[in-house]
């Protein structure tokens, strides 16, 4: 399995505490399509909302391509449908009314068959302490793994 890993969302792992993903497919016009090939995405602020019962993904800057069209001058931080199961779209709905949880982007990449998919994610807000305690294990974590490799014998 293959996958094109076009942009990540760093920012979302640090943020948010990752429940359960999905993967999505997105609705986009040629020229974005050309753009991602391109790698030129950024997902730094973007997040999922739900618009007449349908899921779309908001604020991800798809950058303009200047070999497009002169013309043709797309809102580059417009919102894009995601595609899912209509029984996703339920489960996802109830957990982000009822239950108050976010659902944030993490990745957009190319599958086997080259369509443009959207991993999103379910997630929790951390606290400030939560975020000090990855820190601190992530640390303790690269510390142990240099001893251990700098060790002589």
């Amino acid at each position: 399995m293959a996958i094109n890993i076009i942009v990540q969302n760093k920012k979302a792992r640090h943020d948010y505490e990752i429940l359960e993903k999905f993967e999505a497919g997105i609705v986009l016009a040629g020229v974005e399509v050309k753009a991602l090939r391109a790698k030129r995405a950024n997902l730094a602020d973007a997040f999922c909302r739900f618009i007449q019962g349908e899921l779309h993904l908001m604020n991800a800057h798809i950058a303009y391509l200047e070999t497009a069209h002169k013309h043709y001058s797309p809102d580059t931080r417009s919102p894009r449908k995601l595609l899912l199961h209509k029984k996703q779209l339920e489960k996802l709905h109830i957990k982000v009314h009822k239950d108050g949880l976010t659902i944030v982007p993490l990745m957009i990449y190319f599958n086997e068959r080259n369509y443009a998919k959207v991993s999103i994610a379910i997630a929790k807000g951390k606290k400030l302490h939560d975020k000090r305690a990855d820190m601190k294990a992530k640390t303790l974590d690269r510390e142990a793994n240099q001893a251990i490799k700098n060790r002589s014998y």
